[in-house]
């Protein structure tokens, strides 16, 4: 059986509530702010939106910041809900368009109308690295996140979140993935630039034997308000993995001072994203 057809098959046992498990939802189990997930155009037919959401849910994930490719995805699960999903505006309308938004006028189009159409608080997640940042749409996302007062949510290189920081000095961006640098590296641009925070998406290295590195966690501790924890569902087959990711993440935190944790799992995103609220009931 392939990895799609699982999911299938597991997405049709979630809505029929042949999941017998229990939700990792008891009181002592430590929520999760997801501050990296997608939720694709090809997801959309084998996990429909309510059980996405189930899947958070027994995942113990309280809130996630979501985007989606094209955005109707995470729309259809904000729309179920409000209270759990956080939109980002990613500029792709398919997957093929990871290598050369930046280059296709037509994005900012797009943006412009998704902007006018929706509410959302962060642009992102977007693939963009060094000069490419400076080019003319990268640099009219920048403009639009100015004015609509956004997060920007960059998988990108050192060089382009320096130019990403120069557009725009007061910016306020998540470095999807800590930009996959050493922990020198991210302890270097925490300490240059207040506005920069880091999610722990596919970071396999911040932790060896359930525990953090010395590394990571000086980094950790240095800065316990700028981490958050990330899945990054990519493809739809990582959706499998949000529960065993947050069980994961739940066990390293446990190595680490209590406030700490908490603040890495869920309170550092929680106040980072404290300016967007969910539509009142009956608003949608």
């Amino acid at each position: 059986m392939s990895a799609l057809q699982f999911l299938t098959r597991w997405a049709t046992w979630l809505i029929a509530g042949a999941v017998a498990a229990s939700p990792v939802g008891a009181q002592d189990a430590l929520p999760i702010f997801d501050a990296h997930l997608h939720y694709s155009h090809d997801a959309w037919d084998n996990l429909p939106p309510a059980a996405a959401l189930e899947v958070l849910r027994r995942a113990g994930v309280r809130r996630a910041l979501i985007s989606s490719s094209n955005d109707e995805g995470q729309q259809r699960l904000f729309a179920l809900a409000p209270d759990v999903v956080v939109p980002s505006l990613r500029p792709y309308r398919t997957r093929g368009d990871v290598g050369s938004w930046f280059r296709d006028p037509t994005v900012s189009s797009y943006l412009e109308e998704r902007l006018a159409k929706h509410k959302y608080a962060a642009i992102g997640e977007f693939h963009l690295y060094g000069a490419d940042a400076d080019l003319p749409v990268p640099r009219r996302m920048v403009d639009l996140a100015r004015q609509h007062k956004l997060l920007l949510h960059a998988h990108s290189d050192i060089d382009a979140i320096e130019r990403l920081f120069r557009q725009w000095p007061d910016a306020r961006i998540l470095w999807a993935h800590s930009g996959f640098a050493n922990p020198d590296e991210v302890r270097a641009m925490l300490k240059k630039h207040r506005n920069l925070w880091c999610d722990l998406a596919f970071r396999t290295d911040h932790h060896s034997g359930g525990k953090p590195t010395p590394e990571w966690r000086a980094a950790f501790l240095e800065f316990p308000d700028r981490f958050m924890v990330g899945t990054d569902t990519f493809t739809p087959e990582r959706w499998l993995y949000v529960g065993e990711h947050a069980s994961q993440a739940r066990a390293w935190l446990s190595t680490l001072p209590g406030d700490v944790a908490q603040k890495i799992a869920y309170r550092n995103a929680e106040a980072l994203l404290s300016g967007f609220q969910p539509p009142k009931a009956g608003a949608l």
